[in-house]
């Protein structure tokens, strides 16, 4: 009994293994499956996904075919493309392939951009408050003062004195007349025609004094002590820095010479350096901040009604901004850097970085869905900060790569590259692979049907087709027909 009993228990123990067995073996002839369970439907050459296998396998690239899962399936319904219909040089990433080297997709807007325009500039003296002293008449520099090149000077600071022949006999009649007008005075007989007389004549006097480059404060001490100065004082005509001194002591001039030349800093330019597309934002009236990185001081800035010039050398526009320099901080030929906030017009923009300049065309690649990248040439207006605008090519609402492009790049290259060495190619109708024409020829690996001719990758391929040419003209997107069979052996491309 004890040996019947047992036998059955061994005999229970055989049909559950073979039931499970059965059971899980059936699970893996419905359909191969990768990681975690997920169909796989066929595989794709990653450089040129409009070839396909049933089959894992090796590309002619020489890279593994990739699988192609049954929920990235492409197909009517999917939104996914379709492998055979892809633009020239699209390119297929997996998600794992994207998460390691940085794939990040970003949507085309259409949008107003606000940034801040940063160019250099360079301080330059206010033109309209320049003062040049000089001389209507010759002389010789008599005396000095240390004031130099770079100093600051206030008003009517003297500066130097000079002696001139010119200006003693207009002295001695500006003297006489103030001498006549006191004593017409002086008299109580006078009439007041001729007081009115006398007072013309001092006037006069004390104009010519005035032409021959003699100060009001010197006149009127000539009035106050009534005796002729030697030499004439040469005073600041304003608070400003000396930018030129072009006297020494004894030092025969003329009247073609600047004396001394004096700007007020009070109120100074500066001249930034703009490149043509830029000088759109800059308007007259337009605000900006002038700032000095060294003494660590901003200065707000009026971008000038005059027109910028342009400057053959930095082939730049150079625009004028006026700018209040309390306590003369800026100097003339300082560098400074200048911060414009410029609002551009509703246009359609992209993140620089997404946009591949190889100095011929500008592209960007466009995310079709599925892994799939098509690369789009585009044409960018003028750069938005760390935006581009792009004038056309693409479309609001697009999705495009913004980060990771360049290894896209590369391989979409490569697949271009590779598919203008091959020359024509066609798809196999039985597996579906991509099949150059010109080596199937050399092989015979060519049928004739209904007047056209089909390649085959393989002889198994061809003698499936010619078999029954129908049942494969049923599905061109690379597989069979349903319930049609495929001999195992073309589906691994194993020539014969």
């Amino acid at each position: 009994m004890k040996k019947v009993a047992t036998a059955l228990v061994l005999l229970l123990v055989a049909v559950v293994f073979f039931a499970l067995g059965v059971r899980f073996g059936g699970k893996q002839e419905a359909g191969p499956s990768g990681s975690g369970g997920r169909k796989v439907l066929y595989y794709v050459d990653p450089m040129n996904p409009a070839l396909t296998s049933d089959k894992p396998g090796i590309a002619p690239c020489g890279m593994p075919l990739e699988p192609v899962y049954a929920d990235e399936e492409a197909g009517p319904g999917s939104g996914l493309p379709k492998p055979g219909a892809l633009p020239p040089g699209t390119v297929r990433v997996g998600p794992e392939k994207q998460q390691l080297i940085g794939v990040r997709v970003g949507t085309v807007e259409k949008k107003s951009v606000t940034y801040t325009l940063r160019l250099t500039g360079r301080v330059a003296p206010d033109e309209t408050r320049i003062y040049r002293v000089t001389s209507v008449t010759e002389g010789w520099i008599r005396e000095l003062t240390p004031a130099t090149t770079g100093s600051f000077v206030r008003k009517d600071q003297v500066l130097g004195a000079y002696y001139s022949q010119e200006v003693q006999g207009p002295q001695q009649a500006y003297l006489y007349a103030l001498d006549a007008l006191d004593r017409f005075i002086a008299s109580g007989t006078a009439t007041p025609e001729q007081i009115a007389l006398n007072q013309n004549n001092v006037r006069n006097a004390k104009q010519s004094l005035r032409n021959l480059g003699m100060g009001d404060v010197q006149i009127e001490e000539i009035a106050q002590t009534r005796k002729a100065s030697p030499n004439i004082l040469i005073r600041a005509p304003a608070d400003g820095i000396i930018l030129e001194r072009n006297v020494t002591l004894g030092r025969q001039f003329d009247r073609t010479l600047d004396l001394f030349v004096i700007a007020d800093l009070s109120r100074v330019w500066v001249l930034a350096d703009a490149f043509e597309g830029d000088s759109r934002y800059l308007t007259p009236d337009s605000t900006a901040t002038v700032i000095h990185a060294v003494f660590g001081k901003t200065f707000p800035a009026r971008v000038s009604e005059v027109p910028p010039v342009f400057d053959p050398a930095s082939r730049t526009l150079k625009v004028r901004l006026v700018v209040n320099n309390p306590g003369s901080v800026l100097r003339p030929d300082m560098f400074v850097d200048v911060e414009l906030p410029v609002r551009s017009p509703d246009s359609v923009v992209v993140p620089v970085d997404a946009v591949l300049d190889s100095g011929a065309a500008k592209r960007v690649f466009v995310d079709l869905g599925g892994g799939f990248f098509e690369p789009r040439t585009v044409e960018t207006g003028g750069r938005l900060g760390d935006q581009v605008q792009v004038v056309s090519g693409l479309m609001p609402g697009e999705r495009i790569v913004v980060s990771g492009n360049f290894l896209i790049d590369s391989e979409s290259r490569m697949k271009t590259a590779v598919g203008s060495m091959t020359g024509p190619r066609s798809k196999d109708p039985v597996c579906g692979m991509e099949v150059d024409e010109a080596a199937a020829r050399a092989e015979g690996r060519t049928s004739e049907f209904h007047g056209r001719t089909y390649f085959f990758c393989a002889p198994r391929c061809k003698e499936a087709f010619e078999k029954d040419p129908s049942s494969f003209l049923k599905n061109r997107e690379g597989r069979a027909a349903p319930g049609e069979s495929v001999p195992p052996a073309a589906h691994g491309h194993t020539d014969d």
